[in-house]
């Protein structure tokens, strides 16, 4: 029986190079994304057939994500994980950003993983499945006027919440915070900063390693940089 995995934000970046390794692995792989376009152009690519399926939604509303959840499972009969990926940053800092970019920025990254939780949890709980949720090294270092650093202390916190919530029912929880990596994520903020960079696809591997453990034991943090980021 196939593993069914459902990845947010998994059109680009971390999530797309995910779904791809994760089709190769024999997982049926539901992606979630802002962009109908997008994703289904992402679909389309992976020439995977019934294997994959696209679900053009937004994270921080909770029609949207729970529809995502109840067409992945009513499609394949279950649910064995999440990877909750999806998010984004701004330039600049609080004091530049404007009161509906913050609060998009919050809903995104802090609410919408809290969301996915929730309505994936009574699934996975049946299936002792997994959820990886994408932090940052930002999660772990603070960074002068960065409200995005904020949200993934959030996003680390909600990790640990979960976990502690969870295991008793035999569901993992995996907060993975990397450091700089060559993704489109940085084209809203003018280009990747100079220096060593990890690619979409070692997140992508080290997201595989958490999902592969064997059963009754959880790899709860992983943080990771490129050799030379500093900071």
């Amino acid at each position: 029986m196939n593993t069914v995995t459902l990845i947010t934000g998994g059109s680009t970046g971390i999530g797309a190079a995910t779904a791809r390794r994760l089709l190769k692995e024999g997982h049926k792989v539901a992606v979630t994304g802002r962009g109908p376009e997008k994703l289904t152009a992402f679909v389309d690519e992976q020439a995977a057939g019934t294997e994959v399926m696209a679900l053009p939604g937004d994270t921080s509303d909770a029609a949207d994500v729970q529809a995502a959840i109840d067409t992945t499972v009513q499609t394949w009969g279950r649910l064995d994980n999440v990877v909750i990926n999806a998010g984004f940053s701004l330039p600049g800092t609080l004091t530049t950003h404007t009161p509906d970019e913050m609060r998009a920025m919050v809903l995104t990254n802090v609410l919408g993983p809290a969301l996915v939780v929730r309505a994936s949890l009574p699934h996975l709980k049946n299936t002792k499945g997994r959820i990886v949720i994408l932090g940052s090294v930002a999660g772990v270092k603070y960074t002068p006027g960065n409200l995005y650093s904020v949200t993934k202390w959030a996003a680390h916190a909600l990790a640990e919440n979960t976990r502690m919530a969870v295991t008793n029912d035999g569901v993992g929880v995996t907060l993975i915070a990397p450091g700089k990596v060559d993704t489109p994520f940085w084209d809203s903020r003018g280009g990747m900063p100079e220096g060593p960079a990890m690619t979409a696809e070692n997140i992508a591997e080290s997201i595989l390693f958490a999902l592969n453990q064997p059963e009754g034991v959880d790899i709860n943090h992983i943080q990771m940089r490129p050799i030379g980021q500093v900071n």
